[in-house]
This record gives C-alpha cells, sequence and structure tokens, in this order.
C-alpha cells in the first residue's frame, strides 16, 4: 500500500449547486502507479462516467474549483473547448509523438500489470502497414475523383512550411507515388495560377 493523501471532509456544502450539482466523480481519475482491475463492470464505468461528465458539465469541467486539483498539473492534454478562459498553453502542439520531442510517454506513468498476467492497452505502433488501406481506396478512384482529390490537398496545405509539405507528401508517395505526384502537380499549379494573377495584377 502506498499513501497518496488525505480526504478530509471538514464543512458542508456552502452553495449546493456550485459544491453538489458541479461535481464530477470518475473512477478513471487516479494518480500515476495505480492501475484498474479487469472487471468488466469498473472498465465500463472508467470511460462512462467521465464521458457523463463532459456531457453534463462540459469538455473543462475539471476546471470548475470544485474539481480542480489543488496543485496545479503541469502539462495536461486538456485544449481548447467552451469554457476555456487560461492560456492553455498557447501555441505548444498537444499530440504525441511530434518533431518538437514535446510529451514524450513516460514509461513510469503505465499501470501496473495483473497479477493474472500483463493487460495492458492495445499498441497501435505494433505494425506499421498504415498505408495499405488509403492505397486500395485511392486504387478505386477515377481521374476525376483523384483530381479533386488532389487539388483539396493542395488548397489546403499551400502556405504551409516547406518542411512539413514535404513530409506529408511522403506519406502520400508510401500510399502511392501516384498520389505524390498528383499533389505536388497540384501545388504547382496553384502556385502558377498565384503568380499570374499577380503579374496581371501588376
Amino acid at each position: 500500500m502506498i499513501d497518496v493523501g488525505t480526504i478530509e471532509l471538514n464543512r458542508n456544502a456552502q452553495n449546493y449547486f456550485a459544491d453538489v450539482e458541479q461535481a464530477a466523480f470518475t473512477p478513471a481519475n487516479v494518480v500515476p502507479g495505480i492501475g484498474f482491475s479487469p472487471d468488466r463492470l469498473l472498465q465500463g464505468r472508467l470511460f462512462s462516467y467521465g464521458d457523463t461528465q463532459r456531457y453534463r458539465l462540459g469538455i473543462n469541467h475539471h476546471q470548475i474549483p470544485v474539481n480542480a486539483p489543488l496543485a496545479p498539473v503541469a502539462n495536461p492534454f486538456h485544449r481548447d473547448g467552451a469554457m476555456r478562459t487560461d492560456g492553455n498553453l498557447g501555441g505548444r502542439v498537444n499530440y504525441e509523438p511530434n518533431r518538437f520531442g514535446e510529451f514524450r510517454q513516460d514509461a513510469g506513468a503505465n499501470e501496473p500489470p495483473q497479477a493474472a498476467g500483463t493487460v495492458y492497452r492495445f499498441d497501435h505502433r505494433e505494425d506499421d502497414d498504415y498505408y495499405s488501406q488509403p492505397g486500395a481506396l485511392f486504387a478505386l478512384f477515377d481521374a476525376a475523383q483523384r483530381e479533386r482529390l488532389f487539388g483539396n490537398i493542395a488548397l489546403h496545405i499551400r502556405g504551409v512550411p516547406n518542411d512539413i509539405v514535404a513530409r506529408q507528401v511522403e506519406h502520400f508517395r508510401r500510399i502511392d507515388p501516384a498520389y505524390a505526384q498528383g499533389v505536388i502537380d497540384a501545388l504547382g499549379k496553384l502556385r502558377q495560377n498565384v503568380e499570374q494573377e499577380q503579374t496581371a495584377a501588376a
């Protein structure tokens, strides 16, 4: 057993709505190092209780004083959404892995293994086949559908830094070389159109 703190009930609710109606409880709120048993009822409640609170009180219900931690959380993944009024980490990324090396996973926060054997969440990085399914879909597209796809992608990544565009085009290349070339050509057409418009305006 590891002591993690003390719950002290030292007063009655002063405002029923603020202190009781807005209180949000879920068994998924635990400190790192505490695991969950494979009990099916508990496993269902780990999701459903929190989902109920998100629907009932909003995505940022953890900021309501009755639910907020006494000690601030250094790197929360909760970003934006209704009623978010703080700086919310500014423009920092909120996903991992990322090319900035931020928010690296900490194996020390993993759940401890079960006595009957390790029970762990599925590691979606065990296989690296991220391209066969989009490749199969791309193969079904006719010429007109492909042109629309290329045009839409080019329109939305125009103006994105070149290194990011290059990384994304490489993903398209792994799906199908024609996919990557189509996007490159569409970007070239957009640039050419912009240059022509600028020349005409001058």
